[in-house]
């Protein structure tokens, strides 16, 4: 496969209402399997709205092959020194292709670039069982050389979410290195 043409959205793409529903249903497809038997009900991800406000707010990197859409990562600086990805998505057609791998750098490289040190991802995890979604994103976080620096509930983070578990969940904060 050859490598994705990564760049972050300019703000003005949140007016594109076609790449706005397709960004939200790439991210909600992805996190719906993910995410199975962690949400009471459905729960999807995103939302149009929110969608766009992030593409305004510059934080939407898209990951396009031949043109097409593959991939999406939010990025966000937390503090001067900490930047941030979430909401990973690759394409179920080109799972296992290195889009995601590509993703990371692309957020790693773009705070690295701003100047900072470290980069902060978070993962939802059920306390009482293995969810092989999240046993495979663990693990591949390690091999990218995350390392989880905290582990609390979702109650502080996003206690609006609290009630829509179905299951008792750790909520895993993973830090890296950019040095």
């Amino acid at each position: 496969m050859t490598t994705p043409e990564i760049a972050v959205l300019p703000p003005s793409a949140a007016e594109d209402a076609a790449l706005v529903a397709l960004l939200t249903e790439l991210v909600n497809t992805v996190y719906a399997k993910a995410e199975a038997g962690l949400w009471a009900g459905s729960a999807d991800r995103t939302n149009a709205s929110e969608m766009a406000g992030l593409v305004r707010a510059g934080e939407i990197a898209v990951a396009r092959l031949a043109g097409d859409v593959v991939g999406s990562v939010r990025i966000q600086r937390l503090a001067e020194d900490l930047g941030e990805f979430g909401l990973l998505a690759a394409s179920p057609e080109v799972r296992g292709a290195g889009v995601g791998r590509e993703l990371v750098r692309f957020a790693e490289d773009h705070w690295r670039a701003a100047g900072c040190t470290r980069m902060q991802l978070e993962l939802l995890v059920p306390r009482g069982w293995t969810h092989p979604s999240k046993e495979f994103l663990a693990q591949w976080y390690t091999r990218l050389g995350y390392r989880v620096v905290e582990t609390s509930t979702i109650d502080g983070p996003h206690p609006e979410l609290a009630p829509l578990l179905a299951t008792p969940c750790d909520f895993l904060i993973w830090h890296k290195d950019l040095g």
